[in-house]
């Protein structure tokens, strides 16, 4: 039976991670052996390598935000439509469309495939 109240809060909780930077928190929102796969480069990664990629964000962002969210819950997941919109700390504003499906286990986020178009990819070249 699916629980949309349990998996809007994980939903919700994982949005205000990331725009936070929080690690620990993304630490118990992601299953330790959760896997991370994006569209633009066909390749899945871990936990601890997502994490890494967040933590860069302070370095690279003055901003991040998710705006324009809108969220579809099934049974096991959730799929969220956002903009990204941020400010690099050079000042540069950008905004940047994506689609995350995102497969739930218990309150564990376990499997997130994102998509976005790689021409609009906000980091530079050699944080990639």
């Amino acid at each position: 039976m699916m629980d949309c109240a349990n998996t809007a809060q994980l939903a919700q909780r994982f949005s205000d991670a990331i725009e936070a930077t929080d690690l620990q928190a993304l630490e118990q929102i992601y299953a330790p052996d959760a896997v991370i796969w994006y569209n633009f480069d066909n390749s899945e990664h871990t936990r601890a390598e997502n994490i890494a990629v967040i933590a860069t964000f302070p370095r690279l962002f003055s901003a991040f935000k998710y705006t324009q969210v809108r969220r579809n819950y099934f049974e096991g997941g959730f799929v969220q439509q956002h903009v990204v919109r941020a400010t690099r700390v050079s000042g540069e504003s950008f905004a940047v469309p994506a689609c995350m499906v995102v497969r739930v286990r218990g309150d564990r986020i376990v499997r997130l495939d994102e998509y976005f178009d790689s021409a609009q990819d906000a980091r530079r070249p050699e944080d990639r």
